[in-house]
């Protein structure tokens, strides 16, 4: 099996475009292993702490390992990208960073470190001590590169790049519309456990080696990303609601009402709303009943431990 390893530099980019060479070429239905660095692109360790995140350079944020050229793909296709598997580090980490994520700032930084072992992540301190979160590894950053133009790392495009979709899990396939000869795959930004929202801008981020198969899909017309996943459960939610006129005040309000009843059961509010990003699911419940949306944020019971009151 060809090897892609992320921690060598002639490996990685930090841009999305046509113009950077392919750093492995593949067959048609081929799959290949990639060691895939931490969105912080190995800027960050076990060991580090909260006063390193002044010293990481935000423009090496979700270094992506690529890219690859697979043979006979040809603009107008479709790559499809099967997630063997996908092993994680044993250690990860999560933020809050001033002046980014959904509330941002409102709290103070602050790095946590987590231990993760047995399909578990625990943190290694006193915040959020006693909550065990269930490790659910996923792909962020899966994209091929774009049609033209170049393109930052964060926000996500029609060919797909940092999605955050805690779906692109091991036995997930991913569709991408290809726009350039070979596709030109990248991936990057492993998760151990994230919310649907990310809502303090970071999930439980982590270094993964991944084993990855791609087929070229001739003669299917696709323009956005598509995808096939496993089946989830969470087993009983805990949820808070947001009503407003629009989703971003509908989603604003979910947040901070879920931080108030995670407060009710002990939690500070900077460790509510860590829990909320790598936990916690934001959710769009209508959009149907005007003048008034509704979105939702859940967080499963069993991750809040010895902490978790009906209401």
């Amino acid at each position: 099996m060809q090897v892609l390893d992320g921690r060598k530099p002639e490996n990685l980019h930090f841009r999305w475009s046509a113009s950077i060479p392919h750093a492995l070429r593949v067959k048609n239905r081929e799959t290949f292993h990639v060691i895939i660095p931490d969105s912080s692109t190995w800027q960050l360790n076990a060991d580090s702490v909260t006063e390193d995140l002044e010293r990481i350079d935000s423009q090496k944020f979700d270094g992506a390992v690529g890219p690859v050229f697979v043979d006979g793909a040809e603009p107008g296709d479709v790559l499809r990208i099967d997630l063997i598997d996908l092993r994680t580090s044993s250690w990860g980490w999560s933020a809050i960073i001033r002046d980014f994520g959904f509330l941002k700032n409102r709290f103070d930084p602050r790095l946590v470190t987590w231990k993760i072992d047995r399909g578990f992540a625990t943190t290694t301190g006193e915040f959020l001590k006693g909550v065990r979160i269930p490790v659910s590894p996923f792909l962020g950053v899966v994209g091929l590169a774009p049609g033209s133009g170049e393109y930052g790392m964060i926000p996500p495009q029609y060919f797909g790049g940092n999605m955050d979709n805690k779906l692109h899990v091991k036995g997930s396939s991913i569709f991408l519309p290809v726009s350039q000869p070979g596709g030109l795959l990248s991936v990057s930004d492993p998760h151990a456990s994230q919310g649907d929202g990310e809502i303090c801008g970071t999930a439980i981020e982590v270094t993964a080696e991944a084993d990855l198969k791609v087929t070229v899909m001739k003669g299917r017309k696709l323009s956005f990303p598509r995808s096939l996943s496993p089946p989830v459960s969470r087993g009983t939610l805990v949820s808070a609601y947001g009503i407003a006129t629009s989703l971003d005040s509908a989603a604003n309000e979910a947040v901070e009402n879920a931080i108030y009843m995670l407060s009710g059961m002990g939690f500070t509010p900077d460790e509510a709303y860590v829990l909320c990003s790598v936990a916690g699911d934001l959710r769009v419940s209508e959009v149907v009943d005007e003048p008034n949306l509704m979105v939702t944020m859940s967080i499963p019971a069993d991750v809040l431990g010895s902490r978790y009151t009906e209401f």
